[in-house]
């Protein structure tokens, strides 16, 4: 017997096949091999030869990389020494060539077997939800917000960062600061300072961070205009000074030429110096003074060398406090003060070993629900095709909604896997109303008990959707995951995998 596939049967079968390539893509994301650069820092060594965030290496001279084993065993014993090595990396397009003293400053993960994106619930990092401290943002004011925060992050060369704007069901508005790989002390640390620097002569400013106002340039990751100075030993330690040139705007630089020009000249050994200092303040703490030589009284000049200091117990960590300090200076040089003082109201993070423990006991309690039920109808109609169409139909859906995130780019966290196997329950109950319709008041044409039962399946998808209508604010956004893909399983479920579970049904029981 030859059986006809309805237009709403293949329509569901187009619709897998296109969520499958968004999934997988062609050729198929599981066949690639290499290793995937996840993070490099801006104006290192790496970066300046060209390595880059989202690069896919797939040979290092010539040994072919599949994974971040291979990857280790390449880079093994390559800088036994201070003597310069040549490597090759061997990218997806192109070939960069690598020559230093020191291991490249990234790090690699393994390339993705699908275009699926994880939340930090499944892959590790941690989440911060922020508020300006004593102010009501307004929604331009968030969005500014999010817009400084953005820029400095990204000064730090982080990866996998989203800072984005939210918002509850009471209007308020805030920022969400989630960090794939940070731990929550990092994450404070970063942005629990407002980072307000000022340059000042006594009690005049002579110049404020950001590039929109006094900074014209900073100098990093250039030896001749940034550097760390060998350790000194002190009391309890060692102490290594740093120091780099910045550039001030025109009206930056008048504004020292003013505040100068009146000052007396003092006479040390080393030198003649004006009779104050300029005195540089983060957050309004003084963090270090220098001595403006008397060359540059009332002079016009864009050129000033900015300094300070790092401590630590051996030299290696004086150096290393003193590379952090100065990258965090000239992170707020560049980037400006934020706006506002942040205030952390909820921070969280997890582990990468618990996300992946997440995902084998969800994968194995959708598949343990998926078979109960499927058991639970087989028991009930006695009809294994009615059984395994129901299943096809349940999974189908689920192949949907990830194609979905996958084209979108949607971040798949906890909310949004309880979204998918409430999605599950849902088409079950939908499904299970279609087979019951189906078998019962054979004084009814099959037709007219299935448009019966659509009847209902309508109804309760109008109750589902506007029940997800606030979850999209709710907790200033954080179930937006679950109300996101509910409301993509059920309007799949009841436009098309409904429909074409109803023309099954039509097959099985020989009806058109």
């Amino acid at each position: 017997m030859k059986i006809k596939l309805s237009f709403r049967i293949w329509l569901l079968i187009i619709l897998l096949v296109l969520s499958l390539l968004s999934i997988y893509s062609f050729p198929p994301a599981f066949l690639k091999s290499g290793i995937k650069i996840t993070s490099v820092e801006a104006n290192s060594t790496a970066f300046n030869y060209g390595l880059r965030q989202g690069q896919v290496i797939k040979f290092i001279d010539g040994i072919p990389i599949k994974d971040i084993q291979d990857f280790s065993a390449a880079m093994e014993g390559k800088f036994p020494s201070n003597e310069s090595k040549k490597i090759i990396f061997t990218t997806e397009d192109s070939e960069i060539i690598y020559f230093s003293n020191e291991t490249p400053n990234i790090f690699v993960s393994d390339v993705p077997k699908s275009n699926i994106k994880l939340g930090l619930d499944l892959i590790g990092g941690s989440r911060a939800l922020v508020k300006a401290e004593g102010v009501q943002l307004s929604k331009s004011a968030a969005a500014d917000l999010v817009s400084v925060t953005s820029n400095r992050l990204n000064e730090f060369g982080l990866t996998d960062l989203k800072v984005r704007q939210v918002s509850d069901l009471e209007g308020n508005n805030f920022m969400l600061i989630e960090i794939a790989g940070a731990t929550p002390k990092d994450l404070e640390n970063m942005i629990s300072q407002q980072g307000k620097f000022e340059a000042k002569i006594g009690n005049q400013t002579v110049f404020i961070g950001g590039k929109d106002k006094d900074i014209a340039s900073v100098c990093r990751g250039d030896q001749t205009c940034s550097r760390v100075e060998k350790p000194q030993q002190i009391q309890d330690g060692y102490v290594s000074k740093f120091s780099f040139e910045i550039t001030l705007s025109g009206e930056a630089a008048k504004r020292h030429a003013e505040i100068t020009k009146n000052l007396g000249v003092n006479s040390t050994t080393q030198g003649k110096y004006l009779n104050e200092t300029l005195d540089l303040y983060l957050d309004d703490k003084l963090v270090d003074s220098l001595l403006i030589g008397d060359s540059l009284k009332g002079r016009v000049t864009t050129q000033v060398s900015v300094s300070g200091s790092g401590t630590g117990e051996t030299e290696e960590e004086a150096i290393k406090s003193a590379e952090e300090n100065m990258h965090k200076l000239q992170t707020i040089l560049i980037t400006g003060s934020l706006p506002y003082k942040l205030e952390i109201i909820k921070l969280d993070t997890i582990s990468p070993v618990l996300g992946e423990e997440f995902i084998k006991i969800i994968l194995i309690a959708g598949a343990l629900a998926l078979i109960a039920a499927s058991l639970v109808v087989f028991i009930r109609y006695q009809k294994i095709k009615s059984s395994l169409a129901l299943i096809f139909t349940s999974f189908s859906e689920v192949i949907i909604i990830l194609g979905v995130a996958a084209l979108i780019e949607w971040n798949l966290d906890l909310p949004s896997i309880a979204g998918i196997l409430a999605t599950i329950g849902t088409g079950f109950d939908d499904q299970i109303v279609l087979l019951d319709e189906a078998n019962h008041e054979k004084f009814l044409n099959l037709k007219q008990r299935l448009k019966r039962a659509f009847v209902i399946i309508i109804g309760a998808y109008f109750t589902a959707a506007v029940s997800m209508i606030p979850l999209m604010w709710a907790g200033a956004g954080l179930l937006k995951g679950f109300a996101f893909t509910t409301l993509i399983g059920i309007t799949a479920g009841v436009f098309i995998t409904r429909p074409a579970f109803s023309d099954m049904i039509k097959i099985m029981e020989g009806e058109e």
